[in-house]
């Protein structure tokens, strides 16, 4: 079995003379070389501004690029037809495509409709601040563009549970739509603000059962349309998860196979929270380790981090057969919501963690293979010129995943600034096995095993950062080194 690697697709910034889906298509045989085994692409459906947003602001799931709809019949992305190549050059090389669904929230609505609501504390979502009155709002999308092609659901105000904006007033607030379903907003896993259902836009409440069949029908049409072989699923824990249990279980049940689904349930803070949506969901979704990430970003900025605690207080550490873990994603880059990236430096040293290790499934990030650069304002509204750059590295460790990250692991996280590894091989995957070895300080060595039966063989750094020879001693060890604030991947020299 080959290990499985999946990347990111696209950045927040995407700005290639290339749209995105002609890109996917024309890089996947080099994606394929490369060992990746499924691309998360972003989301493919129209958005509120459809030539320029990214996707997430979501307004029509069924146009995918095909109706002029927004200011625009193509995405930010390309067109529905495009989107369609792309997978299918994905499956063409082996390789799975993940689509991204964002089932929080609504955005654009076509027409006004007068509502009754309640506006609530921002930071205690369950205390009200008002009595109730009446907004006019955006809260009816009825998608004039596509005329009922592939959908007839009309969405109104009783698909919704809270808007952020009045239009009579023009006034922003937190505004909990008073109707049948309830007064107050639906339990999610997230209690942050007294209750995290409303994140933004209009909030799609799932006690109303039409919208649950309504996305339902969506995600059989999805798969049908595109073939995709699975979902990224965004901001769950703003979301029922009866609801997502319902959704995945049906889709399923629908294809007879199991679908792959990551879950972004984001958290840098402590993993009860994912664990807890484990447990509530039946462990039917791996997670993004956000928290191993925080930890990648802490340590690239502290050189006092203790290497010995990385894996510390992480998904992947207790729970590694769920945990999807990475170094950065659209949200942590440069300029946006959640900023946290990882420092340049010692990003190298985090995909070999995250790559050359048995747990967890690593997800590669677009602007470390192919580079970004772009222009955007600061939260002090200041302009900021940012350049990300490709790291090869983490293009040759990914192919050494693919051919020699196998067999037993064994760990030498036994000081504060050099740790190591090793991984004895298999018999399936032919010379396999490696040694890796990383310092956040001053050159490193370490004395590791990588096996008897690498007695008398010599291994030599892939990465190229240095340039002796280690010859496995009779018991199958050795010393290895790295360079001060780097690692070095140690492998079978062969021919």
């Amino acid at each position: 079995m080959q290990n499985q690697t999946l990347i990111q697709f696209f950045h927040w910034y995407y700005n290639e003379e290339q749209n995105l889906w002609t890109k996917v298509a024309a890089e996947a045989s080099h994606l394929k070389e490369i060992g990746i085994t499924a691309v998360w692409l972003p989301p493919a459906y129209k958005s509120n501004n459809a030539a320029y947003d990214v996707g997430y602001a979501v307004y029509d799931l069924f146009d995918l690029g095909e109706f002029d709809q927004k200011g625009s019949v193509n995405t930010k992305h390309g067109s529905k037809e495009e989107y369609i190549r792309a997978i299918e050059a994905l499956h063409e090389n082996g390789i799975g495509a993940l689509a991204d669904a964002v089932f929080n929230h609504k955005a654009g609505g076509d027409e006004l409709e007068k509502i009754a609501v309640r506006t609530v504390n921002p930071d205690d979502r369950t205390e009200f601040t008002s009595d109730v009155f009446e907004i006019q709002a955006w809260t009816k999308f009825t998608f004039p563009g596509r005329k009922g092609k592939y959908s007839e659901f009309i969405w109104n105000h009783e698909c919704f549970s809270g808007v952020d904006w009045a239009e009579d007033l023009k006034k922003t607030a937190i505004y909990s739509i008073q109707n049948y379903l309830g007064e107050g907003f639906e339990e999610v896993p997230s209690t942050e603000f007294g209750n995290y259902d409303y994140l933004m836009f209009n909030d799609i409440d799932y006690r109303n059962r039409a919208v649950i069949e309504e996305l339902k029908y969506w995600g059989e049409w999805i798969v049908e349309t595109t073939k995709v072989d699975g979902f990224r699923l965004d901001a769950v824990k703003h979301i029922n998860p009866d609801f997502i249990v319902e959704w995945i279980d049906h889709l399923n049940q629908k294809f007879n196979r199991e679908f792959f689904i990551v879950a972004e349930d984001w958290d840098v803070v402590d993993r009860e929270g994912q664990l807890h949506y484990i447990e509530i969901t039946g462990g039917r979704t791996q997670i993004f380790d956000s928290l191993l990430h925080h930890n990648f970003f802490l340590a690239s900025k502290n050189e006092d981090f203790d290497m010995r605690t990385i894996f510390d207080g992480t998904l992947v550490q207790v729970k590694p057969d769920l945990a999807v873990t990475f170094v950065d994603n659209h949200d942590s880059q440069p300029l946006q919501a959640l900023e946290s990236y990882v420092d340049f430096w010692f990003r190298p040293l985090a995909y070999a963690m995250i790559l050359l290790r048995i747990q967890g499934i690593p997800c590669l990030f677009f602007p470390d293979l192919y580079g970004g650069i772009y222009d955007d304002k600061d939260k002090e509204g200041d302009e900021v010129h940012v350049e990300l750059v490709a790291i090869p590295a983490v293009e040759t460790m990914s192919k050494i995943r693919t051919a020699l990250a196998y067999g037993e692991q064994r760990d030498y996280f036994d000081h504060g600034i050099c740790v190591g590894w090793t991984r004895a091989g298999d018999e399936e995957h032919e010379n396999s096995g490696l040694a890796v070895l990383l310092s956040t300080g001053e050159e490193g060595y370490k004395e590791m095993e990588v096996g008897k039966h690498f007695a008398g063989k010599t291994f030599i750094d892939a990465l190229g950062y240095r340039q002796q020879e280690v010859i496995i001693d009779e018991n199958g060890w050795a010393e290895f080194h790295c360079n001060a604030g780097s690692v070095s991947v140690w492998v079978l020299k062969v021919g």
